[in-house]
């Protein structure tokens, strides 16, 4: 079936960004759950609070404490427990930025750290304890950030990453993409963003008529954990994307209770794919502060990712990945063993 790619009205994604879920209470009471402990809001949610669009949670089934959905975004008392090996620096990325804003990860990449806000705060993140103050909010600071990337002759790609770029206002990012452009050694932008999945009204006129004007070849990297995910409005706001010719790649993390098992991978492979996104990276779990009940053992990984390769195309299997501090590139996860 052909979905429409005509975009939403332009800013009407602020509206439904102002109206997110902030209260677990109010989240227990939407989808019906009975009051119990596991409801008590852990301290971990002081720093990290609960922050999730209505959009999202109307996709979580209804009286189900096990949603996929849920478990992503329903801070639990897990989180508070102190786990050896489960740090608020997980990748090391406090150590890859000689210029406010800018982190060298990766050879070749320079990796812009956009902003510190999100449309959804997942349980999982790996920069939950970041010091986005350091970083962030920076639009008097973009020139810097530019002039640092085109000093360097090797970056031949920049990353917009966050926090989540798409939460800033289109006139900013739209020229911030165009500073970058002219740069000469830069061949590609690329954008991390999970709006298009959890706030699909993002993908609006004015976004996509900066990112059709665009002089750079751009790849637009979404976040995708489970095919309940992907609704009728995320593939409208998907094929919006693609419409501007970008490419469309899916980053998921593997995570316990949400995707770990062959059937939920391999649907969630082709849900995007039916919604002209091909499947990147599953990741495994980053060892950040409060997120270790959503590991899945590297053994188990290994099996699940193998049943994957033996039942799906080879363009509809995700990479299993995991970063290590201070390596050049995501490392693969030996299959062999």
């Amino acid at each position: 079936m052909r979905v429409p790619s005509k975009p939403w009205p332009s800013g009407d994604w602020r509206r439904h960004l102002s109206e997110a879920v902030s209260d677990a209470g109010e989240l227990v009471r939407l989808l019906a759950l009975d009051a119990c402990a596991r409801y008590e809001t852990p301290a971990a949610a002081r720093g990290f609070p609960l922050r999730v669009p209505r959009g999202f949670v109307a996709r979580m089934r209804p009286r189900d404490p096990d949603d996929p959905l849920l478990r992503q975004v329903l801070p639990i008392a897990d989180e508070d427990s102190n786990i050896p090996g489960f740090t608020a620096d997980p990748v090391g990325e406090l150590q890859q930025g000689p210029t406010a804003g800018v982190l060298h990860k990766y050879q070749g990449r320079a990796l812009v750290v956009a902003t510190g806000a999100c449309a959804i705060h997942c349980r999982y993140c790996f920069r939950r304890h970041f010091p986005y103050g350091d970083h962030s909010g920076m639009s008097d600071r973009w020139q810097g950030v530019v002039d640092h990337i085109a000093r360097d002759p090797e970056i031949s790609e920049v990353i917009l990453s966050g926090g989540d770029p798409l939460t800033l206002a289109d006139a900013v990012l739209s020229e911030l993409a165009r500073s970058v452009a002219r740069v000469p050694q830069v061949r590609r932008l690329r954008i991390h963003t999970r709006l298009p999945i959890v706030l699909p009204q993002r993908i609006d006129e004015d976004l996509v008529g900066w990112l059709s004007r665009l002089d750079l070849p751009t790849v637009v990297v979404v976040h995708a954990n489970h095919a309940q995910e992907i609704d009728a409005d995320v593939r409208r706001g998907l094929a919006a994307l693609r419409a501007t010719g970008v490419s469309l790649l899916n980053q998921s993390v593997l995570l316990a209770g949400v995707n770990d098992s062959t059937d939920a991978l391999i649907e969630l492979s082709e849900s995007l794919f039916d919604a002209g996104v091909l499947p990147y990276y599953l990741h495994m779990l980053d060892p950040v502060e409060g997120a270790a009940h959503f590991e899945v053992p590297e053994k188990e990984a290994k099996r699940l990712h193998r049943r994957i390769v033996a039942r799906l195309p080879g363009y509809l299997v995700p990479k299993l990945v995991r970063e290590v501090p201070g390596a050049p590139a995501k490392i693969g996860v030996d299959l062999c063993r």
